[in-house]
């Protein structure tokens, strides 16, 4: 898809990389809606892009995860700019360490899983009536290998690039583009919350992302996305070594999980 010209939503976009996909959109054409559950923070993004460039950004605080939310963030985008074109579901939560509670559970499914499908729910059959849509799925490599420290985080992130991938399985020939961002390290605030967590499993879920890789900008994060939406490519991998280990995880699983528990195990012997 040729941004230029297009609508676009960015959920959680307050900061991090939906604020650098936000103002990457609005630099290849598009105009966009700044949405975050911090409408403070939506606002300042909206605010610096209208700065460089007026008339081609907008705000609002509402929960992505929400079923009213994502109908107001639509309603939003519609009367500022005319029908939404490109949908990013970018806003995501952490998950506690280890197991997690119910609680916790439910606010990683509704918001690293759930946001995404009540979404598709919302502008996939206006997609189809008008023949042309684009969905981007920010998920995390921890969706295509797992995550040391958090349950909850690895397990949603596998059912959004699972989601992802049926979305362009089922609609790729009808006109809807979807694009899958599977990321490791990126400077974030989501990035350092396990080692700011004072639990071992959240401190070495940070220490796994940051020696697995170099910590990205959200900003080169961002201009991936940018190419890989124009270019209809599915999966984004601003590491590329994350294809190898995903290459070796499926030649031998059994190999990988016992790698994956020295890994572990090390991490935590490491703790200072």
């Amino acid at each position: 898809m040729e941004l230029d010209g297009k609508v676009a939503v960015v959920t959680g976009g307050g900061g991090g990389i939906g604020g650098a996909l936000a103002r990457r959109f609005v630099a290849a054409g598009a105009r966009v809606l700044v949405t975050d559950l911090d409408a403070a923070m939506a606002e300042t993004v909206a605010a610096e892009i209208e700065a460089v460039s007026p008339g081609s950004a907008v705000a609002l605080g509402a929960d992505a995860a929400d079923v009213d939310g994502i109908s107001a963030i639509v309603g939003r985008a519609e009367d500022a700019f005319g029908p939404v074109d490109l949908y990013a579901a970018n806003a995501g939560v952490g998950g506690a360490p280890g197991l997690g509670s119910e609680a916790q559970w439910d606010l990683a499914l509704d918001v690293n899983l759930r946001a995404h499908v009540r979404a598709a729910d919302v502008l996939v059959p206006r997609w189809l009536e008008r023949g042309s849509g684009y969905f981007v799925s920010t998920a995390s490599a921890a969706g295509l290998l797992t995550q040391v420290g958090s349950a909850a985080y690895a397990v949603t992130k596998h059912a959004a690039v699972g989601f992802a991938e049926w979305l362009s399985m089922t609609y790729g020939d009808q006109g809807i583009g979807v694009s899958c961002l599977c990321p490791m390290g990126v400077e974030t605030a989501l990035l350092r919350a396990g080692e700011r967590s004072g639990d071992p499993l959240g401190e070495a879920a940070t220490r796994a992302v940051t020696s697995a890789g170099d910590v990205l900008t959200p900003e080169a994060v961002a201009d991936d996305v940018v190419r890989a939406v124009t270019a209809g490519e599915f999966l984004v991998l601003p590491h590329p070594q994350v294809l190898d280990m995903y290459r070796q995880k499926g030649a031998d699983y059994d190999r990988w999980i016992r790698g994956m528990r020295r890994y572990q195990a090390s991490l935590l012997a490491d703790r200072p």
